[in-house]
């Protein structure tokens, strides 16, 4: 039995074929037809002919999306990729690749990933983040995705900064119509954001973080200012949850001074004498949301 993860992102959309074991037999990345559904539903099924092509047998098919189905309506809501939104994205997959798929949002497969064989495995409870251009969250539970019976659980990233400060109040506008939602102020734009109206310089992320790593105080307060932040998100986490393992993955997780300094910070927000919680990088860095969508389908389940 072998399984196809596709993640279909705002650019890319890449494929994998995972054996029961998890080794990886084939991948392959294109380029996502931005504004075009009928394209989308083409080019993952070129992507899934390809990849069944090269290793030579029909698979299981879960793909993620930057979004979810309503359970109201079995329509996609909530997708970045606002093309898919109110369409039915899974049943039109299933007719063109003539089998049954299974979807989720792209940071529930990323929890499922890491629960699976990652920074989680073995984990009973597994809550993952997305830091990248947005802020997504996603729970597993027994190595399980939890979708919740309105399909957000996890969506903490369009939850209000917990406790702010009076310069935080009411927090920059987010695309949602709100203001003050944690993705304003830990995503990576977010960060930037945040840098700009502190400092007057329009830097991205990345280069926030290089002139951090070179000694900029400026970039340096910025950072510290984002992970106090980040730290009060994941308090709320803590406090609700109390996860076994919390797994970031997204652009941000690949700063290390994450690792060592929120958790302390963390555990003074949290309603607890101790924290035993460990803060991990996702083990398998950009290819969780796609090994986590080939997941959906559980060892033994028919294609």
């Amino acid at each position: 039995m072998t399984r196809i993860g596709i993640d279909l992102g705002g650019t890319k959309t890449e494929g994998i074929v995972l054996d029961d074991d998890g080794r990886e037999l084939a991948r392959r990345r294109v380029p996502t037809p931005r504004g075009d559904y009928h394209a989308t539903i083409a080019t993952i099924g070129d992507l899934v002919a390809m990849l069944e092509q090269e290793t030579g047998g029909r698979a299981t098919v879960g793909i993620g999306i930057p979004g979810a189905l309503s359970p109201a309506t079995g329509l996609v809501k909530n997708a970045n990729s606002t093309w898919l939104i109110g369409r039915p994205f899974d049943r039109d997959l299933a007719v063109a690749l003539g089998r049954p798929v299974r979807l989720a949002n792209d940071a529930n497969c990323l929890a499922v990933s890491e629960a699976t064989d990652g920074a989680g495995a073995g984990a009973a409870v597994v809550f993952a983040a997305i830091l990248g251009t947005g802020c997504g969250g996603g729970i597993a539970l027994q190595g399980r995705v939890l979708t919740g019976a309105n399909a957000i659980a996890g969506e903490w990233g369009h939850s209000p900064l917990p406790w702010p400060r009076d310069d935080e109040r009411p927090g920059p506008a987010c695309y949602c119509g709100r203001q003050g939602c944690l993705e304003t102020w830990v995503s990576g734009p977010g960060l930037a954001a945040d840098h700009a109206r502190v400092t007057g310089q329009t830097l991205d992320a990345v280069a926030i973080a290089a002139r951090a790593e070179a000694g900029d105080r400026d970039a340096m307060a910025t950072l510290t200012r984002h992970r106090h932040r980040l730290a009060r998100g994941l308090a709320t986490v803590v406090n609700l949850l109390d996860p076994d393992v919390i797994v970031i993955g997204g652009g941000l997780s690949k700063l290390d001074a994450l690792y060592r300094e929120v958790p302390g910070v963390l555990a003074g927000w949290c309603f607890s004498d101790t924290l035993v919680t460990p803060i991990r990088p996702a083990r398998h860095g950009d290819s969780s949301g796609v090994r986590g969508a080939a997941w959906l389908w559980p060892l033994g389940s028919p294609s």
